[in-house]
């Protein structure tokens, strides 16, 4: 007898009932400033996983033994970034009412903003950490303010002061550096005082975004936006394994953008870099 053919990340064979946690798509690029098709991002993270194993000799753990849900992408309003928004608040929403952990992939980085709408909803001292290449705080960008260099200012607008740490960012206008020093706290290239950001953090709800972006464009040129300068996979993971003991509520991974590499390399990456994450949370 043949079963129904769905596609999802790999070990991510729970029930939704039984699940700890929900991968979900939101296929959105429709502000992307530079070179469009991170639409397509979250579709090739599910297809190249079975080409990685579900074990990690980084972590010593399998996602055979998590209780991971994957519902698929969401089907968007591509030409209204505000009715998207709202599809993606809507399911994140719904994840969090079950008692489960949301966690997105991307898309452009825009769609950040609408899980943070949600979180802040269930979790009002909510704190993000965000790992970059972009500082992403413009107020608008050409008179759009809802746009992916304008997300974390649009985030900020839901927390406040000192609710957000910035990591890896190596790019952005002037004057969003002029106005992050009081508001945001940024470390510009890498990830010194990480660990002084963790313990600072404490039990505190966590939600972390991290766009791929950050990664140097030799290792990771699948990306819309790519900068020179970045950080290594080894760099970022070891950033990631730091926030372990963080009270992580929610994450995502943004803007992959496979039709720039048909290698293939970046969406190995962004693949391996999924599976530690929920590793890293799952057994929280």
């Amino acid at each position: 007898m043949m079963n129904k053919n769905v596609e999802t990340f790999i070990g991510a064979d729970s029930t939704y009932e039984d699940a700890k946690m929900v991968i979900f798509g939101a296929p959105f690029d429709a502000t992307t400033s530079f070179r469009p098709g991170t639409r397509f991002g979250s579709k090739a993270i599910r297809s190249d996983s079975f080409g990685i194993e579900t074990y990690s000799p980084y972590q010593d753990l399998d996602l055979l033994d998590t209780a991971v849900f994957d519902a698929g992408d969401l089907e968007l309003a591509f030409g209204s970034p505000e009715k998207a928004l709202a599809q993606i608040e809507e399911m994140t929403t719904e994840i969090l009412r079950h008692g489960k952990m949301p966690i997105m992939l991307g898309g452009e980085h825009l769609v950040s903003l609408a899980m943070a709408r949600a979180l802040v909803k269930q979790y009002p001292d909510l704190a993000i950490v965000h790992f970059d290449a972009h500082a992403d705080l413009r107020d608008d960008y050409l008179g759009e303010k809802l746009s992916h260099a304008c997300v974390m200012r649009r985030i900020w607008e839901l927390v406040g002061d000192d609710r957000i740490f910035q990591f890896g960012i190596r790019s952005g206008d002037r004057t969003e550096f002029v106005w992050g020093k009081d508001h945001v706290q940024t470390q510009k290239f890498n990830f010194d005082h990480l660990t002084e950001t963790v313990q600072a953090l404490g039990n505190r709800p966590i939600y972390v975004t991290l766009d791929l972006d950050i990664l140097d464009p030799s290792i990771f040129p699948g990306t819309g936006t790519p900068e020179a300068g970045g950080v290594t996979f080894n760099e970022i993971l070891a950033a990631l394994m730091h926030l372990k003991p963080l009270h992580v509520v929610a994450f995502d991974l943004n803007e992959l953008s496979p039709v720039y590499d048909q290698s293939g390399v970046s969406t190995a990456v962004a693949c391996k870099l999924l599976r530690e994450m929920i590793l890293l949370w799952a057994f929280h």
